[in-house]
């Protein structure tokens, strides 16, 4: 790994250190979106960051580009989590950060329509998948006394009116922050999690059924004027804004930030929207991505 001294941490750049050098930490899905800002931004804080996510090529590209490392990992499947925790540890001797970021989005489908399947697959990867990663870091950090695991919800956990198996499963992430900073509190470890507001990436497109690069290309043109209208700082959520959140959680400036959900979403679950106005805005999001694609 290009920018590493002998024994894993970041070599210095210069005078100025980051905030987070010389930390390991793992962040999953984040070949993408906000998880590849987050990796982004922690290997400018000086952090060695491991990418766990399902998209090879993808991660070999950031690879390349970051100097990280990246393990290959579907976070609904235990065996492989396991492994790249062990695998991490093996490399560079401890973790000090775990950032459950992966995650998949559903669109506003009536509760009486929801197909079963498509449930439990939200659930295996929102919520199973920050599971086995406390699960199987936490005996890494106990052991070491001391670590910060951030994982991604969503404000849609906070209020109703978004999507049903969307919205169950970050309000269970809440909850499964809460209960895993209660135990390993006492053992040095913070647990917190981050709920962004709509957030501009790839995912909302990939909803409208547009996948690939276009995707990433048509979100920004398409919604940026919706977003604007949903909190009453009037834009859009950045990656930026979900990656600086996480650099605080991790650091040592949050050492006594435990059980904490951060909202970050301009004030947007300070605004009460109805179910109707959900299902209209998230048409229109759809209607106009597909219009920008077209144009492509």
């Amino acid at each position: 790994m290009a920018g590493r001294n002998r024994d894993g941490r970041a070599a210095c750049r210069g005078k100025n250190m980051g905030v987070l050098d010389g930390k390991i930490a793992i962040i999953t899905g984040g070949t993408s979106g906000i998880g590849e800002r987050i990796a982004e931004v922690f290997v400018a804080e000086g952090a060695n960051v491991i990418v766990a996510a399902r998209r090879q090529e993808e991660g070999a590209a950031l690879e390349k580009r970051l100097g990280i490392a990246f393990a290959r990992t579907d976070v609904s499947i235990e065996a492989e989590v396991r492994a790249t925790i062990d695998q991490t540890v093996q490399r560079f001797g401890r973790i000090d950060c775990l950032v459950n970021n992966a995650g998949i989005a559903s669109t506003p489908i009536s509760i009486t329509d929801i197909d079963s399947g498509h449930f439990d697959q939200i659930m295996a990867v929102n919520v199973r998948g920050v599971f086995l990663g406390i699960k199987h870091v936490a005996p890494v950090m106990i052991a070491q006394g001391s670590g910060s695991i951030i994982n991604i919800s969503s404000g849609a956990g906070l209020l109703g009116g978004g999507p049903h198996a969307y919205a169950a499963s970050k309000a269970a992430v809440h909850s499964l922050t809460r209960t895993a900073a209660a135990e390993l509190g006492e053992k040095g470890i913070r647990v917190n999690s981050i709920s962004p507001g709509p957030v501009m990436t790839g995912i909302f497109a990939k909803a409208a059924g547009v996948a690939g690069p276009a995707a990433e290309r048509a979100v920004e043109d398409a919604v940026a004027e919706i977003f604007a209208t949903i909190s009453p700082i009037p834009r859009a959520a950045t990656t930026e804004d979900i990656a600086r959140g996480c650099v605080y959680l991790a650091s040592d400036g949050s050492s006594f930030v435990n059980g904490h959900d951060l909202v970050i979403d301009g004030g947007a679950t300070s605004i009460w929207t109805r179910w109707s106005d959900q299902v209209v805005m998230r048409a229109e999001i759809g209607k106009r991505i597909q219009e920008a694609v077209a144009k492509l």
